[in-house]
């Protein structure tokens, strides 16, 4: 059974890390992610629930919707094992939340997301604006140029396999887990998630943190073997 592969992407505010992904035609955000991105938190879904309990509007908006708000839906999520359902919100919606949100961060957020959703409209009219962008952000990380290289070309590889996994039946976020330990197990000895442990990684990308070759080869071998057994 075919479907649309929708690709989450990685958006910089202030350091901080917002995990996104098109949903509709429009960035719908994790919600999690701009919770510790405002506040700091080291439980971002508590703190949701405290941030809700004590404004009851937004409460109902994230439980029903309204007439100018659609409620946050529970989105695939791609992580380092696969996709996750985790809870997003498009930007009218972000826009509310960090209204209840007091931080000094507020301000520049809503500065950042504008910003964000604006460049939503030029890269559908230009897609090839999201792969400059992508480049021009792991350049201003430091990243040189083979390693970018090698690394948008491990990302559309990877993408290819997880399409041909998802033409194949594959759709519990387990089951990608799965897969990618197995993938990462007998290529490197270790799962993705003891790589990060060895790594001293918490939320990074581990692909941001290896040598994207090494990824790259193993997936388009995988690849290739997805296509040739009918």
């Amino acid at each position: 059974m075919s479907k649309n592969i929708t690709t989450t992407k990685l958006a910089i505010f202030k350091g901080k890390k917002i995990r996104k992904i098109i949903h509709n035609n429009e960035w719908w955000f994790v919600i999690n992610d701009i919770i510790v991105a405002l506040t700091d938190s080291v439980d971002p879904a508590q703190y949701f629930k405290r941030i809700k309990a004590r404004d009851e509007e937004l409460r109902k908006i994230t439980e029903q919707g309204a007439v100018q708000f659609v409620p946050p839906l529970s989105l695939n999520i791609q992580t380092s094992g696969g996709k996750q359902k985790m809870y997003c919100w498009n930007t009218e919606g972000v826009f509310r939340l960090i209204q209840s949100i007091p931080s000094p961060k507020a301000e520049p957020f809503k500065r950042w997301l504008a910003k964000v959703g604006y460049e939503r409209i030029q890269e559908i009219e230009d897609p090839e604006l999201a792969t400059r962008r992508m480049r021009a952000l792991y350049k201003a990380k430091g990243y040189n140029d083979a390693w970018i290289e090698k690394r948008t070309r491990g990302i559309a590889i990877r993408e290819e396999l997880t399409e041909e996994w998802n033409n194949r039946g594959v759709e519990e976020q387990k089951e990608y887990a799965i897969l990618t330990a197995e993938i990462s197990k007998a290529a490197f000895g270790l799962t993705p998630s003891e790589y990060k442990k060895l790594k001293g990684l918490d939320r990074e990308n581990l692909r941001d943190h290896i040598d994207p070759v090494r990824y790259s080869f193993l997936y388009y071998d995988i690849s290739c073997l997805c296509f040739t057994i009918q």
